[in-house]
């Protein structure tokens, strides 16, 4: 998904986040909005027979008290030193990249406009067509391919060799490249449209654009949720059925114990590309698909995959495609409405040396992702934040559907190869937009004693293998 919404970021003037994880966009039946979670089933005693009432009283009595934080350090403590080394040093260089993103972006920015590269494109669109959405379209072309070719250096390193570096990427340059070529061709399709109904906007409302902006903003975030998963994702990969019944079947169990409405489950070809492990439930309606890719299938035990595709049917659910666009529209009003202040004196002290008239000009965009930019750098931990709190909700409905705690351990651990395992609490409210492999499998071990009979463990289950 990175390698578009990369492209697409410049364009909707926000910044993508850095980590993947195994969530996808998800676009959740408004009817289950308000199902709540399946109650966890208390399960028996985990006793190779039945005894007399008395010996069983005694053998809890003797069982020792399973200890969450006890068990947690013990997964944790399984990671070699060197994978834990390595792990952290690929997170913690995302951190600079984020700087170095938003400092590459922003002198793009500068750069088409104290040279007028910009006001040069949008002369040259006045010069072929009177239409003002034609004119968009013209200078859109030239500043999609502009700013994607400047940025290249940093892209191709962030997603190519540094993916090398760590082991994470499993494809070679040539077919790398084939695919950024795609995402630009879509961004070129995509781009211009977007932005013709954001200049219809500044041109209808030059004082209140910044209201009716953050709308077609939202809307445009709904439109490319909805077409992503379902639409381009496949023209990078390729999507077939899953067979074996074996892992087919418990996955279709749970879905339809949510009123998920799939009859298929599909795998996608993603080890050609990538290492990592993920899984997504996507669509609406009738178009609702679940989806793993080979990865999973492959490095992960059934409870794993249990584990993994409970925590995605979690996000469809609990509708957070709903609550993150209210976060994205409430983020966009403040950002837009910040924005308005700083165009309109930066055109009125600079406006004649960039060639820059108003807000309805389009030599003026590198300005507005300028100042949007800078906004939502600012914000990363409060964005970081709330992807943060949907991803603990969808673990909390997983680990209840699923109810595999050991399972959601063991993939935390799997996730730990290029997410740090123990962040600082700053770390993770700074940096983090999912919980830290530690907050996940401390929550795993709190359910686990929870649902024990009478608090009891038997030391023989669950240990880290």
């Amino acid at each position: 998904m990175k390698r578009l919404a990369f492209v697409l970021g410049l364009l909707i003037l926000a910044r993508t986040a850095l980590s993947q994880e195994p969530t996808a966009t998800l676009i959740p039946n408004p009817a289950h909005a308000n199902t709540p979670p399946l109650p966890p089933a208390v399960p028996s005693p985990p006793f190779a027979a039945p005894t007399p009432k008395a010996n069983a009283q005694a053998q809890f009595l003797l069982t020792p008290a399973f200890d969450p934080a006890a068990a947690t350090r013990e997964w944790l403590h399984s990671i070699p030193a060197d994978e834990k080394a390595k792990s952290d040093a690929y997170f913690e260089g995302g951190y600079w990249l984020i700087l170095w993103n938003f400092l590459i972006t922003a002198l793009i920015a500068l750069l088409l406009l104290a040279t007028r590269t910009s006001a040069r494109i949008r002369d040259f669109a006045e010069r072929t067509t009177r239409f003002k959405a034609m004119q968009v379209i013209i200078y859109a072309i030239p500043y999609i391919i502009l700013t994607a070719a400047l940025s290249f250096p940093l892209t191709v390193y962030e997603r190519y060799f540094r993916e090398h570096q760590y082991g994470m990427a499993t494809q070679t340059f040539g077919p790398w490249f084939a695919e950024q070529l795609k995402g630009l061709i879509i961004a070129l399709i995509l781009g211009p449209i977007f932005l013709v109904a954001l200049y219809a906007v500044f041109r209808a409302a030059p004082r209140t654009w910044w209201l009716w902006a953050t709308a077609v903003v939202v809307a445009g975030t709904f439109f490319f949720s909805f077409i992503f998963p379902l639409f381009i994702e496949p023209i990078f990969n390729k999507y077939t059925p899953l067979t074996d019944p074996k892992i087919r079947d418990p996955i279709l169990q749970l879905a339809r114990a949510n009123e998920i409405p799939v009859t298929k489950v599909f795998v996608v070809d993603a080890s050609r590309q990538t290492k990592r492990v993920s899984a997504n439930v996507a669509g609406f309606l009738n178009t609702t698909r679940i989806a793993l890719n080979d990865n999973l299938l492959n490095q992960c035990t059934l409870p794993e995959i249990r584990a993994v595709m409970a925590h995605e049917m979690g996000h469809y659910v609990l509708n957070h495609i709903v609550k993150l666009a209210l976060f994205s529209a409430l983020s966009f009003l403040v950002g837009f409405a910040l924005t308005k202040a700083a165009f309109d004196l930066l055109v009125r002290k600079y406006g004649s040396r960039w060639g820059v008239c108003d807000i309805a000009d389009p030599a003026g965009l590198p300005l507005i992702g300028l100042s949007i930019g800078i906004y939502f750098f600012l914000i990363t931990p409060l964005s970081n934040t709330s992807s943060r709190v949907i991803e603990c909700e969808a673990d909390i409905f997983g680990i209840n559907a699923a109810r595999e705690p050991d399972g959601m351990a063991k993939i935390a651990l799997k996730l730990g190869i290029y997410r740090k395992m123990e962040p600082t609490p700053l770390e993770e409210f700074v940096f983090f937009d999912h919980p830290s492999g530690r907050s996940r499998i401390r929550m795993a071990m709190d359910w686990k004693a929870a649902n024990l009979p009478n608090g009891t463990f038997d030391p023989s289950v669950g240990k880290p293998k």
